[in-house]
């Protein structure tokens, strides 16, 4: 569970990214703990605080929950979660993206979806 983290955008938000993407891996399984602030504070060599406030993201998301006393549990039901709120931000900034730049260079409907069904790289 080691991530690289880059300067590009907050670090809470990439740990709570990584932590999410262990969860889409079955790395982490629903109702199973995940490591503790500390333990993620040292493997990243960060302030505990940035750790929490990534970790504070995924229980705002429901996708993390906490046992008093205990720790942090992945919650029943966060891999529908998570699959969910990335569809739609695929849908509303990656495709954005995709079509501006599409139109950008004069590729028609048509010429797009041939790109992506000759692309190759998805499973039916």
């Amino acid at each position: 569970m080691k991530y690289i983290l880059n300067e590009d955008e907050p670090i809470y938000i990439q740990i709570a990214r990584g932590i999410e993407d262990e969860i889409l891996q079955g790395d982490f399984l629903e109702e199973m703990q995940v490591p503790s602030t500390n333990e993620l504070s040292k493997i990243y060599q960060i302030n505990p605080a940035t750790v929490l406030k990534g970790i504070n993201l995924l229980v705002e998301r429901q996708i993390l929950y906490k046992k008093r006393g205990i720790g942090m549990f992945v919650t029943s039901g966060a891999v529908a979660t998570i699959k969910e709120a990335r569809k739609e931000n695929f849908k509303e900034v990656v495709m954005a993206h995709l079509f501006q730049e599409a139109k950008k260079l004069g590729i028609s409907k048509r010429e797009l979806i041939e790109i992506i069904v000759s692309s190759g790289e998805m499973d039916e």
